[in-house]
This record gives structure tokens, C-alpha cells and sequence, in this order.
């Protein structure tokens, strides 16, 4: 893919989106992967000086979250708010989601514009009146093919299953509007072959192009079985079909027919996050409504694989819904976020194991990371006071330091600013952190130290500032992954007050060798990344 670099000032936001979340049940480890991603995407951007929009919500209608709060003994709006107040929201902020938008299917801002999007499209002749008749899994709330259903056994013998929740589907009928999905077979396959990076990962891309070579057929866009929903405008004993209404959120929640200026500013978005088991309704159904519609398509549908836990897909239907609080109580929220982006290529499934995060918490954050900004700052303090010395004798160790930074920022900014390769980009930083732990290895400072000299105080104030200056660029590439560890490395370096704010300084510029000031005032902080107690037990 072709590095774009950033954009101007003046340009349209960059826009992400995370699905929005079902409300059945409080978040678990698959629904926070998704919106860590995104936000390390979006903070990326700002770290790069572009105006950035990154939109995360709730999805609060259709028969899942209607059955839910049944069974809880309260009406569905109060399940909503519920969930919404006491997990949702709360969980976003302690992972230190910085969302500038967090949107509410049930709010008035949505509904009303859902139903003026829909009565447009009717008045177009797009949706007509019909019934069908078909298998139907509540909890992906969709109609399924009979192709893609699995032969229940056990408790389920004799019974068709849902391939995703492993669940018996119900057989509907009833008659519903049908949006003309069929009618946007062709012009789908040609805005892919005209956009080849519009699905990603490729293996997504194909699955949803041999889909849509099958033929497409027409959209049930209402529902009349239930009334937890938004009604059809023009026919109030239909609801809205959920995922019509939850893929508008959209282009509601930046001003469709409300604020014409942000809406464009805006709209589309850059980057659809989502999970491969809900990518057809994004990759299809979405961008047909679109072109119905006459509005622009999104930049890119990325689909992200499954997190998995003993071979089954993370769900709390699986009985594998990890909370992600369970982890960053005993790992720390910083290297919550940075594990998953870097234990799995973004695109594919990846496991999940207690045993790998304690690895790779220990030997990559602790021992490597953690490690090289406690002996630097030690040696500083120890050698000079605090203060950072100037650097008077580089050579060739030094100018291997500085092209390994050079090219650990241009890497890193690739792979996660253009590429979404999260996993490529924070081991492009990491591989530049092991190098400066090599430099101080080969270099010896605590040897250098014991030469009185002018020139060993030269050379000894050289290996420590070399290494400082790389860690203040570690620390601007990290940010967007762990902000709360960056920022501490930031005040230990002093550079908060020669710099000025973390958040202020450039991806691009992170590179430019010499940026942290020499008498900047470096201090022996808290350990970045503390040992790990035994594993707790249940």
C-alpha cells in the first residue's frame, strides 16, 4: 500500500469507526480489541497534527437486547442504560479510549435521522412491501442461508444451528419492506476491483467478493414480529431492521441531515473497524445504502480475526467472555492495550493465553523497555547529577543509533498510520529499543565513567545522551499505544518542561536526532513496568 503521509490542516477529519456494541451483556476482551485498535489509530493521526474524528457506541434495539432485558425483569431502554452507565462507558475510560464521540442508537439525534434516511429511500422506490420466510439467529440478529447452517448434535440433534453462535436458529415469517439489494450486485464488484484496498485483509476481501458473485439478495428492512425498535415512518407496525438502523449510525452521529458543515468535514469514514463475523453487513449491505442514497462510500472496511480462547472464538456464549478488567488488574492497563496489537497480526485470529502476556510482559516490557529507561536515567543522576550532558563525541555507534531511529519512525509510521499494521509497527519500535540496549551493552558507561579524563567525561556524556534522545523518541511512538507509560517516561526525561506536552509532538519529527535539550533534568521515576505477582486464582 502507498504511504499517503499526513494531511493538511485544513482537510477532512480523519474519520474511524468502531462497530457499535450490542448491549446484551457487559464488554469482553473481543469487543475491547477492536476499540483499542481504533484508538491507537486515531491517536497515531493526532500525533501527526491531523484534525482526527474517532466514533464508538452502543447498539440498543432489536429482538437480542428486547429478550435480554425480559429476562432481566426491566423494559429495554432501562437494560440499555444500565449496561451503558455501569459497564460500557466506564470500561472505555479505564482503558483510556479517547473517543470524541460515543453515540446511542436509542438517542433522538439517531432515530429521527434513521427515519428520514429510510422514508428517503422508500420515496425513491428502493424499498417495497413483501414477506419471507427463512432462518433466523437472534443473536446475530440476521437471516441466514440455509447453506451456511451447521447439523445440530447432542441437545441439538435434528435442529439447524447458527455457524457462529453454534445456536439453533428460529424460522421466520412474516411480512416485511425489502430494501432492492439486488439491484447493487454489479456495482458493488466494480467498486471493488476499482478499489482493491476498500476490504482489508485480502482474505476478507475475497470472501465478500465470491459472496456477492453468487448473487445478492433483496434486504428485509423491517420487522413487525416486535416492536424494540425505530418504526418505519411510513408503517408504524414495522420496526426498522437493527442492523439498517445501526450501520446509520454512521453518518448520524456526524450530522447527516442535521449539520451539514460537520457532515462533510467529516463523512465518510477513513476506516471502518470491524469484526470478519459482521463484515458483509459492512462491505455489502452498508455501501449499497450508500449508493442508494447518493452519498460517498468509506475508505477502507478493516476486518479484524478472532480473539480465541482455547480454540474457541472469545464470546460470552462460549462461556469465554475474558473480562478485560481481570487482565489489567494484574498487568497494568498500558500493557493491556500494547499485548493484544502486538501478540496478533491485526486481520487474523489470534489466542489468547495468560502464560504468552506473562512472557512477553516480562521480556519485552520489563526486561527491554522498562529496563533501559531505569539504567539510563540511574546512570544520568549517578554520573551528573540529573542533569543531561551534552553530546561532544559521536561516532560511528552513535550514527548506527541514529539510523536505526530514523528508520524505526518511518517503519512504525507506515505500518500503523497507512497499513493498520499494529503488530509491524510497535516491533519496528521495539527492534529499535533492543538496539540501544545493545549500544549501552558494547558501550559500557559504567567503565567509560571510571576514566577521569576529558575525554572519557566526553565520551561517557555521550553514550547517555544518546541513549535519553532515544528514549524520548521511544516515548512519542509509544504514546498512541500506552499514553499513561509514555508520559511517565516524558517526565523522567525532563522533557515536559523543555519540550512541552507528549501529546503535542510529532510522529514524523520523532526521528530528527538531538531534540531533548542537554541540561534537561532527568530523574529516577516510578519502574515503568513492575514484576508481576503470582497469576491470581479463581
Amino acid at each position: 500500500m502507498q504511504t499517503r503521509g499526513p494531511r493538511s490542516k485544513d482537510a477532512k477529519s480523519f474519520y474511524v469507526t468502531t462497530p457499535i456494541y450490542y448491549v446484551n451483556d457487559a464488554p469482553h476482551l473481543g469487543h475491547a480489541y477492536t476499540t483499542v485498535a481504533g484508538d491507537v489509530l486515531t491517536r497515531w493521526h493526532r500525533q501527526r497534527g491531523e484534525k482526527v474524528w474517532y466514533l464508538t457506541g452502543t447498539d440498543e434495539h432489536g429482538q437480542k437486547i428486547m429478550r435480554t432485558a425480559e429476562a432481566n425483569g426491566v423494559s429495554p431502554q432501562e437494560w440499555a442504560d444500565k449496561l451503558v452507565t455501569e459497564s460500557w462507558r466506564p470500561l472505555w475510560e479505564h482503558l483510556e479510549i479517547a473517543d470524541d464521540d460515543f453515540i446511542r442508537t436509542t438517542q433522538k439525534r439517531h432515530t429521527d435521522r434513521v427515519q428520514e434516511f429510510v422514508q428517503d429511500l422508500y420515496d425513491k422506490g428502493e424499498i417495497y412491501k413483501g414477506g419471507y420466510q427463512g432462518p433466523y439467529c437472534v443473536g446475530c440478529e440476521e437471516y441466514k442461508l440455509p447453506g451456511e447452517l451447521l447439523d445440530g448434535e447432542g441437545e441439538f440433534a435434528g435442529q439447524k444451528l447458527c455457524p457462529i453462535h453454534r445456536k439453533p436458529v428460529e424460522i421466520l415469517s412474516e411480512e416485511n419492506y425489502f430494501f432492492q439489494l439486488s439491484q447493487y450486485g454489479a456495482r458493488l464488484l466494480a467498486h471493488y476491483e476499482a478499489n482493491p484496498g476498500f476490504i482489508q485483509p485480502e482474505s476478507a476481501r475475497n470472501e465478500v467478493v465470491n459472496f456477492v458473485r453468487r448473487g445478492l439478495q433483496d434486504l428485509s428492512i423491517s420487522r413487525s414480529t416486535f416492536d424494540w425498535g425505530i418504526p418505519i415512518p411510513w408503517d408504524a407496525k414495522h420496526v426498522i431492521y437493527v442492523w439498517v438502523d445501526a450501520l446509520l449510525n454512521y453518518a448520524t452521529a456526524v450530522g447527516y441531515n442535521e449539520n451539514q458543515e460537520k457532515f462533510e468535514a467529516t463523512f465518510p469514514a477513513d476506516v471502518h473497524l470491524v469484526g470478519k463475523d459482521i463484515l458483509r453487513f459492512h462491505a455489502v449491505i452498508w455501501p449499497a445504502m450508500l449508493m442508494a442514497q447518493g452519498l460517498p462510500l468509506p475508505g477502507r472496511i478493516a476486518a479484524n480475526g478472532w480473539l480465541m480462547v482455547g480454540g474457541e472464538k472469545m464470546s460470552k456464549s462460549n462461556l469465554t467472555g475474558i473480562k478485560p478488567q481481570d487482565l489489567t488488574t494484574h498487568f497494568g492497563v498500558d500493557a493491556y492495550r500494547w499485548y493484544f496489537l502486538r501478540a496478533i497480526a491485526f486481520g487474523q485470529d489470534g489466542s489468547f493465553s495468560w502464560e504468552d502476556f506473562s512472557a512477553r510482559y516480562t521480556s519485552e516490557l520489563a526486561n527491554d523497555y522498562g529496563n533501559l529507561a531505569s539504567r539510563v536515567a540511574a546512570m544520568v543522576v549517578k554520573y551528573f547529577g540529573g542533569a543531561l550532558p551534552r553530546a561532544t563525541a559521536d561516532g560511528e555507534a552513535e550514527r548506527a543509533v541514529h539510523e536505526g531511529l530514523a528508520k524505526a519512525v518511518a517503519e512504525a509510521d507506515r505500518r500503523i498510520g497507512d497499513e493498520l499494521d499494529f503488530q509491524g509497527g510497535i516491533l519496528a519500535v521495539f527492534d529499535f529499543v533492543r538496539q540501544v540496549n545493545g549500544y549501552i551493552t558494547e558501550q559500557e558507561p559504567w567503565k567509560v565513567a571510571k576514566d577521569g579524563s576529558e575525554e572519557g567525561k566526553a565520551r561517557l556524556a555521550t553514550i547517555l545522551y544518546t541513549a535519553a534522545d532515544a528514549l524520548r523518541a521511544v516515548a512519542v511512538l509509544l504514546n498512541p499505544v500506552m499514553p499513561d507509560t509514555s508520559r511517565k517516561l516524558w517526565d523522567s526525561l525532563g522533557a515536559q518542561a523543555t519540550l512541552g506536552a507528549l501529546a503535542d509532538q510529532r510522529v514524523q519529527e520523532a526521528g530528527e536526532w538531538g531534540k531533548l535539550p542537554a541540561g534537561s533534568t532527568v530523574t529516577k521515576g516510578a519502574v515503568l513496568f513492575p514484576r508481576l505477582e503470582e497469576k491470581p486464582t479463581a
